[in-house]
């Protein structure tokens, strides 16, 4: 503003203080109603679960104007703002007619501007309507805005619109813009030298702005903490300390957690200031970082993915989509926890659990690894040797791939099908082909997300949970889906806790299993505990095959290491009361090792085929359980060889009956999945729902 504009606005505010207010009233009322739109025009932002930052968007215009209020700036930084800017904030109305009469003083006395006479609230109204020319009668405008914030906003909420808009150089708008782009911290955190450079900025920013005049920089900084010495709020050693600090010299990057899933929200709800998320920003950032080096141990062209799941709550904790999100050799923008890929093995739980739960066998039942042919079909096991005879739980702990595939064969193709896709994966077959035995081994294509969600289900108890991204979104409705039944689950996670671990890993940790798909395409870990699931994959997003690797050795030793970063300790599932523990020679005949003299579902020519009669497949059973009642489940069978052993969610219902009739006694309503085997192995199995 010129000299002429000043010394006219000057006079015109110091008269404000001389009892004369009644043109300025008339001339505020004459200006319209204020515009806040600015304030409501900034940056979206994604916060953690705890609402720390995860990434930041710039408004249309290309500024970074985060949300911030007085709350989330350290103290000192306000007592040195107001110490400089402002010493009589809390005391007038909007205009400081002292400090204006001290300023005219100086300019008749020096004929040229010394100090400025703008209250805080003057600047926050300049900030609201920016207006290039510096004249009297903008200044009196600007009065009249500050007069009208006043009497419309608390001192607080005022501050909140100076720190959201003040000018720190650039493109840089609002304290918590600058703090992270000059310091890379949140203004909570500041020190005396940090806070002092963020006062003295917004009054000159561009030629004070650090990554380009260090000196001018440093000499404002400065002046701010003499000034704040002076006002008592620092002490002359801690502006003298705060003097010796260094001044950056460039901006930092801002945050970019959580790239893949931060992206997507924001442009689905491009006009929301603040997405929450359900991650725990810290696990993210670990685990985003275990991923990138992990990849680039690997070489070029690899990506990988990482996500783990709050058991209980289905809350994602961490979604890591690639190796890193700007990498285009890596196509990182690609989110591969979302991409359609092999399991390999990864889906061998699934098949046990199926197999306890319909009484096809227990973790101690003998199965066969020795070549065998299903038609054309030949399964192989990974290092092209077998192992004779081995317990349904070595085979598993192991991998064994001629074991599962008996297994599956016994319980179908379809059916595991079925139930992963009742549980809610989305599973895609090559060429829409109908479901064989290959599916077993990894012939299909899921999702990683889909995969870990599964075996959420196995830490439930086999209760899949719903996934839960955001917090500030309704949480999903949730489906009954369930994988397998708890014991079943149980002894699926029993078995892979026990599998061998890693190198640089210790056994018993977690329940984990790997999966290597065909070709050297894809790696897949999973693991959980009772608290968190954890799915790993390594690969290229384009498909393409990679020497050496394999899933033990690449993805097996990051999925225990992202374990390691998870705050507390493991912990192991806790044993459902009506699980079987046995040794093989303590199993029912019938459990004790999986028959081939005679197909399962079909006992031999002289018996009549094995079939529960009652309860029915499918029924509601009033068993009076919602009005306290306990009565018996009466089981009943036709067929097959005696005696019949009868099992109900996986657990045994007595020993071998020799009559083909038995009861249960259920502990509450629910679900249950009654199941069926006699002498010669034929197997029958139903779902009822129990009232």
């Amino acid at each position: 503003m010129g000299k002429r504009g000043f010394a006219i606005a000057a006079f015109v505010v110091t008269t404000l203080g001389l009892g004369i207010p009644g043109s300025i009233e008339a001339a505020r009322r004459a200006l319209g109603p204020l515009d806040l739109r600015i304030v409501d025009q900034g940056s979206s932002i994604a916060v953690d679960r705890d609402g720390r930052l995860l990434r930041a968007f710039t408004t249309a215009d290309g500024r970074w104007r985060l949300p911030v209020s007085t709350a989330d700036v350290d103290p000192r930084f306000l007592d040195m703002l107001i110490a400089f800017e402002d010493r009589r904030f809390q005391q007038h109305d909007g205009v400081d007619a002292r400090a204006l009469g001290r300023a005219v003083w100086q300019f008749i006395r020096n004929g040229h501007v010394v100090s400025g006479g703008s209250t805080l609230t003057m600047q926050v109204a300049r900030l609201l309507e920016p207006r290039e020319q510096r004249t009297g009668a903008a200044k009196l405008r600007q009065i009249g805005r500050a007069i009208e914030l006043e009497q419309k906003f608390s001192k607080t909420e005022i501050l909140d619109l100076y720190f959201a808009l003040a000018p720190y150089g650039g493109n840089l708008e609002g304290v918590r813009a600058a703090s992270l782009a000059y310091f890379g911290k949140e203004p909570k955190r500041l020190s005396n030298a940090e806070s002092a450079l963020l006062v003295a900025l917004p009054q000159s920013p561009e030629t004070r702005r650090p990554d380009r005049s260090v000196e001018a920089a440093r000499r404002a900084r400065n002046r701010v903490l003499d000034r704040a010495a002076r006002a008592g709020v620092l002490t002359r050693q801690e502006a003298e300390n705060a003097k010796a600090e260094p001044v950056p010299r460039e901006r930092k990057p801002f945050p970019s957690l959580a790239a893949h899933v931060a992206e997507a929200a924001h442009q689905a709800e491009p006009g929301r200031r603040i997405l929450k998320f359900a991650l725990d920003g810290r696990l993210q950032a670990s685990l985003e970082t275990l991923a990138r080096e992990s990849a680039e141990r690997m070489g070029p062209k690899i990506s990988a993915a990482i996500l783990a799941i709050d058991n209980a709550s289905g809350e994602i904790r961490a979604q890591v989509g690639s190796a890193d999100y700007f990498s285009t050799e890596r196509a990182g923008s690609i989110d591969m926890t979302q991409a359609l890929r092999s399991p390999g093995s990864s889906l061998k739980p699934f098949i046990y659990a199926l197999a306890f739960e319909n009484g096809v066998a227990h973790p101690e039942t003998i199965l066969d690894d020795r070549p065998a042919r299903y038609g054309i079909y030949a399964p192989e096991n990974f290092d092209m040797q077998f192992q004779g005879q081995v317990t349904a739980r070595r085979a598993l702990q192991l991998s064994l791939n001629v074991p599962a595939v008996e297994l599956l064969n016994e319980v179908g193709p379809a059916r595991l099908l079925a139930r992963l896709r009742n549980a809610g994966a989305d599973i895609v077959l090559p060429g829409d082909a109908p479901p064989g035995l290959a599916i077993g081994l990894g012939g299909l294509g899921i999702r990683l997300k889909d995969l870990a969600r599964l075996y959420a289900g196995l830490a439930r108890g086999g209760s899949v949970p719903d996934l839960v991204v955001r917090l500030d979104l309704p949480k999903p409705r949730a489906a009954q889906q369930n994988i397998s039944e708890p014991v079943a689950s149980w002894y699926v996670a029993d078995i892979l806790r026990g599998a061998p671990p890693p190198i640089n890993a210790t056994s018993g940790r977690i329940a984990f299993k790997t999966g290597t798909s065909y070709g050297y395409r894809d790696a897949v870990a999973v693991g959980f505990d009772k608290r968190m699931t954890i799915g790993v994959w390594f690969g290229r997003p384009d498909n393409g095959a990679v020497s050496g690797l394999v899933a033990r050795q690449i993805a097996a030793p990051v999925l225990f290491d992202a374990f390691g970063r998870v705050p507390g300790e493991t912990e192991p599932l806790p044993r459902p009361p009506n699980a079987l523990i046995s040794t093989t020679s303590g199993l029912p005949p019938p459990l004790r090792h999986l028959r081939k003299d005679t197909p399962k579902t079909v006992a031999a020519t002289a018996i009549a085929q094995l079939k529960i009669a009652y309860p029915p497949d499918g029924a509601r059973v009033d068993l009076g359980l919602a009005q306290g009642a306990s009565s018996p489940l009466a089981l009943k069978a036709q067929g097959g060889a005696l005696p019949l052993f009868w099992m109900v969610n996986g657990a045994p219902v007595g020993l071998p009956d020799p009559r083909r009739q038995s009861s249960w006694t259920p502990d509450g309503a629910g679900f249950a999945r009654v199941s069926v085997m006699d002498a010669k192995g034929a197997t029958d199995s139903v779902l009822v729902r129990l009232e």
